[in-house]
């Protein structure tokens, strides 16, 4: 009896048969199918950071790499760094870049030649070889300076255009007489005072940082100003008016200019400066109080004498 799981004949041959066409028609060639490796290669090749690592990474640091052995040679490097020097200068010394003329505008001829004293290089010279930031703090230090400003033109030509501080005022210390302006700036010094009549006088400690209100005084007492002989500062708080004959006008810390107005009202009406006083002090605006010179507190007491015994006489 024949067994259950033996094939029949004709099976076995149609199988023999099907693995041989299979294996005609395939003619011995590989799987086409990537294998797992080259899967995740071509995978991995797909991802932008790869792809672009690959494109620029490498060849960037191949370069760097191949620089950094080159220059790594001290010999190499200062050659290299000579070649830069010099192609640097070639290019900074072309005519076009050449600064031939320097001009100076709006300048009294003492801040003029010290703007030109103060020019670091001799020309012509390059424009790359004067630091015009360095220049143009430079010469802002000067006391006689207010503003600066610094054009290099075509053709050339480096022009310096200087607005100077305007001396106002007249200020005596201890080494000597400055000039400041109207915020109380030093301009310049001066060795003699009559070297400018025409600027009014101040003195005293602290006083060239209160110009701006000694200026509104001034104003104020300008119907005096010919007997004025300046104003002094005194304890850095107020001003003392000073006039000719030894005669002193002391003013309040507070509202000066009031004071003075009120002194000027009072000479209109009373003809107060032309009397023989030394001292008017206002400090006290409800009490005004004037101290006589000696020959004029002599005269009253003699006068407050005679009148008081012409009382007793009547009595």
């Amino acid at each position: 009896m024949r067994s259950l799981k033996a094939e029949p004949r004709y099976l076995q041959q149609a199988g023999q048969r099907r693995v041989t066409i299979r294996s005609r028609s395939n003619g011995g060639r590989r799987d086409p199918a990537p294998s797992r490796l080259a899967f995740r290669l071509q995978r991995l090749w797909l991802t932008p950071f790869v792809r672009a690592f690959t494109r620029i990474g490498v060849p960037v640091f191949v370069v760097t790499l191949a620089l950094g052995l080159w220059l790594g040679d001290e010999g190499r490097r200062a050659d290299a760094m000579a070649k830069l020097e010099d192609i640097k200068l070639s290019i900074q010394n072309r005519p076009e870049f050449r600064v031939s003329t320097l001009t100076v505008e709006g300048a009294s001829p003492e801040v003029e030649q010290a703007v030109r004293a103060m020019l670091p290089v001799q020309l012509p010279a390059s424009r790359f070889a004067i630091d015009l930031v360095a220049y143009h703090d430079t010469i802002a230090r000067l006391d006689a300076v207010k503003d600066v400003s610094l054009i290099v033109r075509t053709g050339g030509a480096l022009d310096i255009k200087v607005t100077e501080r305007e001396p106002v005022i007249l200020w005596r210390t201890p080494s000597g007489i400055e000039m400041l302006d109207e915020i109380g700036h030093r301009t310049a010094s001066l060795t003699r005072r009559d070297a400018r009549p025409d600027l009014p006088l101040i003195a005293g400690e602290g006083a060239d940082a209160a110009v701006p209100e000694a200026l509104q005084i001034l104003a104020a007492a300008k119907p005096i100003l010919p007997r004025a002989r300046g104003l002094v500062r005194m304890g850095e708080r107020r001003w003392d008016l000073v006039l000719d004959r030894d005669q002193r006008i002391l003013l309040p810390e507070e509202n000066p200019v009031q004071a003075v107005e009120r002194v000027l009202a009072l000479d209109a009406a009373e003809d107060l400066l032309n009397r023989d006083f030394t001292r008017l002090d206002m400090r006290n605006a409800d009490r005004p109080t004037i101290r006589l010179s000696a020959p004029a507190l002599a005269q009253y007491q003699a006068i407050s004498a005679g009148a008081l015994n012409s009382v007793k006489v009547s009595q």
